[in-house]
């Protein structure tokens, strides 16, 4: 059905169009500057293209400018803030009660509704039908100091889709208001949607198409000046599975790959011309303007992906420690077979990273001015603590770790509420708590001489998700002690434009879109659904070979939800800047993950930090003062012109003691060192112990034996779920021998 709706819009663009130049989808971050580049190596002079004058086009625009829509807008006085009613983004939704938008403005912005037309405001407050009168003198000045207009406030889209699922539409918070920013929540399709005729669909890559085609049209509403904000200024913003499609959403800005699905939804200025290249223009006051879906920044909370890697990641940071415990001998045969694996696919990439870009110094040279070759090493009898495993990709990976300690340790003036001690479990008095200085409270927490208060924790602006996993714990050897539960619970606020309720946990069963991503650690079941080794190879040499065909467009659906795929790539628009938070101790996805990113974030120009918050769980929450609304601010005033430059606010330090009577933190002292000159230090074997003391998933850990929820985004319209990981399949393949034997 999906595929017969693509080719009747197809057709219906190219009937009774005149001749003309094209734009050939290759955009740039200007939004206002008309795209006329053709990437065809030739056109005959009576190609029939799509015009700007053309009958579809003009349809579609028509039908998704907001002045003619007139929705309903609603004025929350509380916040000073409009908020418009749910609009379907697209011309022609597969599922319009997935494929809606919402915007929220701030009030300043607003003179109110015009209601009849005649571009004066009506109404002023309540809720009223028709088009806002926007205030372009207003300005707004966040709670950081930053200070935003009607025509440059930064715009923030939500990318729902907690375990890559679908999200209904629903209606824009107010969180942002205050900031000054204008605040997008949008629907998307995603892994169990199905048709009325039962057929599968929200398969790779809708929810992430679903997502591109609501940037399109704010942006295009934006243009027309029915709405505030600038087009040059959105910024992807998720958890979970929405922290992914909020990377990839940045990741793959206007990549013309993604342009036919598009399309076959009735987008926005996205057309497919009829010698196969793309328009991307939309008629503003009568001339032709550039319309992209590309993102000027991302904010993404534990970003599960890319995908396509997560195997191989999961596996070696389990088997990085040898003293961790798999469930099955199959499990940890497989994790040794799929670490191996992952060493050969990180070398065949002759990655490099510049050490000022990261600040380390990765070559032990004394300074960071180098570019350093990242690579993965293994010796057997010289690195028995990592199970062989060593280099300067690794040497990278502990960095990060050490990094993301001494963050922690650097921000407790930030803490609140904390109840201090000294080495003999005494609670320090008021005075000696006020008179506290940074190399105190490391010590103190290095010994684990506390009991937590709050750390501070900001949400920016993001809905909630689940509690974190387990903090640090287990008899690891080598590893951290048993300790306190993870920071960062999720973030919260009132923004129902964030993710809802992330399904991250394991679970013991498998096999439907909600079950989880995996068997959990503690199954000593390989597979409950194949009887042998053969037949479950068998599933993944079939489901593949089905992937690998391609689907309607000739694509294959894991590649268009790989990232790494398309960061850097001709095609492809970069963000300025990227940031990725994960929490240190979830085990959700290995930490490979975001750092592959950022190095190749940082190769292709694109400013990217990583954060791997120090015993955060699962979609931690922003601690210590930081936010999502003091990252924005802070990149805005660092890459816009004329921007106020942010600093973040001095902490104040607790002046009186919490309420503790005795210590509870975590004594790091067995396994990490500390010096108030050169800062946090610890081996790569004990930030190995670290991480598998939280593992919650079995091997492998996302296209599993059995069924689990990723393996549903890459299904087709007649199968629900397909097995999708060539690296699994290779080792599957390579050791099939030994594995039959081990297996259940």
């Amino acid at each position: 059905m999906k595929k017969v709706m693509a080719i009747l819009l197809a057709l219906a663009l190219v009937l009774g169009l005149v001749a003309c130049g094209t734009s050939s989808g290759e955009t740039t971050n200007d939004d206002s500057t008309p795209q006329t580049t053709d990437n065809s190596q030739s056109q005959s002079a009576d190609t029939t293209v799509i015009t700007a004058d053309s009958a579809e086009k003009a349809d579609i625009e028509s039908a998704l400018n907001l002045a003619n829509i007139k929705p309903e807008w609603t004025y929350s006085e509380n916040a000073d803030a409009w908020t418009m009613a749910i609009v379907t983004a697209v011309t022609n939704a597969e599922l319009p009660d997935y494929q809606g938008v919402s915007v929220c403005v701030p009030g300043a912005y607003v003179r109110g509704v015009d209601t009849d037309g005649d571009g004066t405001a009506d109404v002023t407050s309540g809720t009223a039908s028709g088009t806002l009168v926007i205030d372009f003198d207003a300005t707004v000045t966040s709670t950081n100091g930053q200070v935003y207009t009607a025509a440059t406030a930064p715009v923030i889209i939500n990318t729902g889709a907690a375990g890559y699922s679908a999200q209904s539409n629903q209606t824009a918070g107010t969180t942002y208001a205050k900031e000054g920013y204008i605040n997008i929540a949008c629907g998307n399709r995603g892994k169990q949607s199905t048709l009325s005729d039962g057929t599968y669909t929200g398969d790779a890559p809708s929810c992430l198409v679903d997502q591109k085609n609501a940037v399109r049209f704010v942006k295009f509403n934006i243009l027309l000046g029915n709405l505030p904000g600038s087009v040059d200024y959105f910024v992807s913003t998720g958890g979970s599975g929405g922290g992914a499609h909020a990377t990839m959403l940045a990741a793959t800005s206007n990549n013309p790959d993604y342009y036919d699905y598009e399309i076959s939804q009735g987008a926005v200025g996205v057309y497919k011309n009829s010698d196969d290249t793309y328009s991307t223009t939309v008629t503003v006051n009568g001339s032709e303007v550039e319309l992209s879906d590309g993102l000027w920044g991302c904010m993404a909370y534990s970003a599960i992906t890319s995908l396509a890697e997560a195997d191989m990641t999961l596996a070696f940071e389990y088997y990085l420690n040898p003293d961790y415990s798999f469930n099955t001998d199959f499990q940890k045969q497989l994790a040794e077979y799929l670490a191996a694996e992952y060493m050969e696919y990180i070398n065949a990439q002759d990655l490099t990273v510049e050490e000022a870009k990261v600040g380390f110094d990765l070559n032990g040279d004394g300074d960071t001015s180098d570019t350093v070759a990242l690579t993965i090493e293994y010796d057997e009898t010289g690195h028995k603590d990592t199970n062989g495993y060593y280099g300067t990709y690794l040497d990278l990976y502990l960095a990060e770790f050490e990094q993301s300690l001494q963050d922690y340790i650097d921000r407790l003036a930030y803490a609140e509420n904390w109840t201090w001690f000294n080495s003999d479990g005494t609670a320090l008095s008021d005075s000696e708590v006020a008179a506290m200085t940074d190399a105190d409270r490391a010590e103190a927490f290095i010994n684990g001489w506390y009991v937590k208060g709050s750390t501070g924790s900001s949400s920016g602006g993001m809905e909630g998700g689940p509690g974190g996993n387990g903090g640090p714990g287990g008899d690891n050897a080598g590893g951290p002690p048993s300790g306190e539960k993870p920071d960062g619970a999720g973030p919260g606020g009132d923004n129902a434009g964030g993710p809802p309720d992330m399904n991250g946990g394991s679970s013991d069963e498998v096999g439907t879109p909600d079950s989880g991503t995996t068997q959990s650690a503690s199954s000593k079941t390989d597979s409950t659904s194949y009887s042998s080794f053969a037949e479950m190879l068998a599933a993944y040499q079939a489901d593949i070979a089905e992937i690998q065909a391609g689907d309607e467009y000739g694509n294959n659906i894991v590649d268009l939800y790989n990232p790494l795929k398309y960061i850097g790539s001709d095609g492809t628009d970069g963000p300025t800047w990227a940031r990725i938070l994960m929490g240190a101790s979830e085990g959700d996805i290995s930490m490979m993950n975001s750092l592959n990113l950022q190095i190749a974030w940082l190769n292709s120009g694109t400013d990217a930090e990583i954060e791997w918050q120090w015993n955060g769980g699962h979609v931690p929450s922003e601690i210590f003062g930081d936010s999502l609304a003091l990252y924005v601010d802070t990149m805005y005033g660092e890459y816009v012109d004329g921007a106020v430059k942010i600093t973040k606010a001095v902490a104040s330090g607790q002046t009186t003691n919490g309420d503790g009577t005795k210590p509870s933190g975590t004594d790091l002292s067995g396994w990490v060192s500390y010096d108030s000159t050169s800062g946090v230090d610890m081996t790569l074997a004990g930030a190995a112990a670290y991480r598998t003391s939280g593992a919650t998933k079995a091997m492998p850990g996302f296209d599993v034996m059995d069924y689990g929820q990723e393996d549903y985004v890459f299904g087709s319209s007649t199968a629900d779920a397909r097995h999708w990981d060539t690296y699994v399949l290779k080792v599957f393949e390579e050791h099939a021998d030994t594995l039959a034997e081990l297996f259940n």
